[in-house]
């Protein structure tokens, strides 16, 4: 089962986001990554506390950032994200940082699913596999 889903959330970059070079930090985008990673699921039916309510968590294996231009400081910046799952223990989320239409960073993400209890690589939770199942419907 190969799903592929996109979602974009939206913020805008705060004055504590910045460093002293007026730049948005680069470890901030990870943070972005989260915001867009949280509503993705959020917008489909399923928040990360659910999970969490069901005994599972999502640990970070890996993650990358290419930075291709900086944002600044008040800068409306849309988080296009694709949640990416084919099976397993393991998703993958795609990500994509623009602002007014031009691509300024891209990345990914990949998280394991783990029980609370245990902290070993599971399958995905029935919660997890049936907003899936509700989406492709």
């Amino acid at each position: 089962m190969e799903i592929n889903i996109v979602y974009s959330s939206f913020l805008r970059v705060r004055y504590a986001d910045t460093d002293r070079m007026g730049y948005l930090y680069n470890g901030n985008y990870l943070a972005f990554f989260e915001v867009g990673r949280t509503e993705i699921m959020r917008h489909y039916g399923l928040k990360y506390k659910d999970l969490e309510d069901a005994g599972y968590l999502l640990p970070l294996r890996d993650s990358y950032v290419r930075y291709l231009s900086p944002a600044y400081y008040d800068d409306y910046l849309e988080i296009r994200t694709t949640l990416n799952y084919s099976g397993g223990g393991l998703i993958k989320f795609d990500y994509e940082i623009l602002r007014e239409g031009e691509l300024i960073s891209q990345g990914y993400t990949t998280h394991l699913f783990v029980t609370r209890d245990t902290r070993k690589v599971v399958k995905p939770p029935q919660i997890f596999l049936n907003t899936l199942s509700s989406i492709i419907v």
